[in-house]
């Protein structure tokens, strides 16, 4: 093989591994060498010849003699990972004291913990915080019970809950490993809402277990946020809490990313300058998210809408073999009765809403499209179709990746959501109340910001949940939802 013919043939390997480099898969290399000029920039070139992307670089260590350096760089995966490391084993007199993983190490003892908003630093202050002071407080509480709210945390705390059985894209893999979701989930209502958050992963995943077991702790709570819990198990459970208690139930992973796919909706017919219920749309996934997202397109105006799940189209000639859960969704879409595989429904379609699995989209699929089409390809960490291929036809195209333009993420939806709940005292969070966040979402990019490559605001956007909020609580005080004061 020609010289031209190996550099050709390796610049589009090139061009797709430095696409492919997420702030995800950051690695730290301590280094120790000699300290001498030219040491360090070989390391970096050997680096930068491998396609990596450089970080953060730290000295730890230094004299005369020799250096120790944390460099911090990107890579694509594992195996590109191992291939670094054993580039860089073979620098003479550079030896590796130890490669680690930066996600890792975040979540090394947990994420979160609970802190005290005054200090104990006098008798004084104990007596009052604690006994004998506390006792009065309790009093106060059993003779007027909605007191609670008032004078414990129950006012501004979410219990964020989870069996582990339906985790990420990872699947069932259990209440222990589900627990470093739950934390992060408990950071971002913390740190966008102010709200006290705690994950707490259940082991069972029996729905009678779950439901008597959530309605028996949530004295402490005032809004219950399920999460990774599969379907169709978790409509029974959010639909029976909700029924037994008088405080929010939420299933993020429904309406949360409902509401926010809906607001990226709003933004795109804008560019587009078209009507809502002009569009058709096809959904991958007939799940918890994809019943949902249905849900509040249909409320929303959207009438022509296909949903798919792994065997193809949901139609009438699928009954009655269907679970509850599809069975609703076909009496509730395909007003045309459209049969086959995905690619056949995608025919003449304007939306794709992918929260199904990877790679399920090809570039064929992608052509039987509509002119200028609409994709959001949200399955994480890898979407129903890569945004490099999408956007060679796609109009818009948005994921559930934060390394890609117009990441459809929750955050943008409960924090606001359970705020303006709490603020109006609401005892539901009605589907008037998810239809106003999304709209409140959309809005939060200005008019003369809006592009094809931003139709949904940043995650740190900090109007987003004050007017998520005010738009929530607006809401909920006109459906009658809110819970009188002095009342349970």
């Amino acid at each position: 093989m020609s010289a031209s013919k190996k550099k050709s043939s390796r610049q589009p390997a090139s061009a797709n591994s430095k696409a492919r480099l997420s702030v995800i898969n950051t690695v730290t290399f301590r280094l120790q060498y000699p300290n001498r000029i030219g040491m360090f920039a070989q390391i970096v070139q050997t680096f930068g010849k491998e396609g990596c992307e450089l970080g953060v670089v730290d000295i730890v260590s230094s004299d005369f003699k020799e250096i120790v350096r944390d460099i911090s760089i990107r890579v694509r995966d594992e195996s590109h990972l191992r291939q670094v490391t054993e580039k860089i084993r073979r620098i003479r007199q550079v030896k590796i004291i130890r490669v680690s993983d930066r996600i890792f190490e975040m979540h090394q003892g947990g994420k979160i913990s609970i802190q005290n908003k005054m200090p104990l630093n006098s008798r004084e202050a104990l007596s009052m915080a604690y006994t004998p002071g506390v006792a009065r407080v309790c009093e106060a509480i059993a003779a007027t019970p909605s007191k609670v709210f008032d004078y414990t945390i129950k006012q501004n705390a979410v219990a964020v809950i989870s069996d582990g059985s339906a985790v990420l894209g990872l699947g069932n893999i259990g209440p222990e490993a589900a627990m470093p979701v739950m934390e992060g989930k408990a950071m971002l209502f913390k740190q966008f809402a102010g709200i006290d958050a705690y994950p707490i992963c259940l082991s069972t995943q029996n729905t009678g277990e779950i439901v008597d077991t959530i309605s028996r702790m949530t004295v402490g709570f005032g809004g219950i946020n399920l999460e990774d819990i599969s379907a169709p198990r978790c409509f029974e459970i959010e639909r029976r809490l909700q029924e037994i208690l008088p405080i929010p139930v939420f299933h993020d992973d429904q309406h949360g990313t409902a509401v926010v796919v809906l607001a990226a909706v709003v933004n795109s017919l804008r560019l587009m300058k078209r009507t809502i219920s002009s569009l058709r749309v096809v959904i991958a996934g007939a799940g918890a998210a994809g019943v949902a997202i249905t849900r509040i397109l249909k409320n929303a105006g959207v009438v022509d809408i296909v949903v798919c799940d792994r065997k193809g189209a949901l139609h009438q000639g699928r009954l009655p073999n269907l679970d509850a859960s599809k069975e609703w969704l076909v009496r509730q879409t395909n007003p045309r009765n459209v049969k086959g595989s995905l690619e056949n429904a995608l025919a003449g379609a304007n939306l794709f809403v992918g929260v199904s699995g990877p790679n399920i989209l090809g570039p064929s699929g992608l052509r039987r499209m509509a002119d200028k089409p609409l994709v959001f390809a949200m399955a994480n960490p890898t979407p129903e179709i890569m945004p490099e291929v999408a956007a060679k036809k796609a109009f818009i195209v948005a994921t559930g990746r934060s390394d890609y333009p117009n990441q459809i993420n929750n955050v943008l939806a409960f924090p606001g959501i359970f705020r303006g709940a709490f603020q109006a005292r609401a005892r539901v969070i009605t589907e008037g109340m998810k239809l106003a966040a999304a709209y409140a979402i959309a809005n939060c990019v200005p008019p003369n910001e809006l592009k094809p490559g931003c139709i949904i605001p940043s995650v740190f956007n900090e109007q987003v949940v004050q007017k998520v909020a005010a738009a929530v609580a607006k809401e909920a005080v006109k459906a009658g939802v809110c819970r009188p004061a002095g009342k349970n």
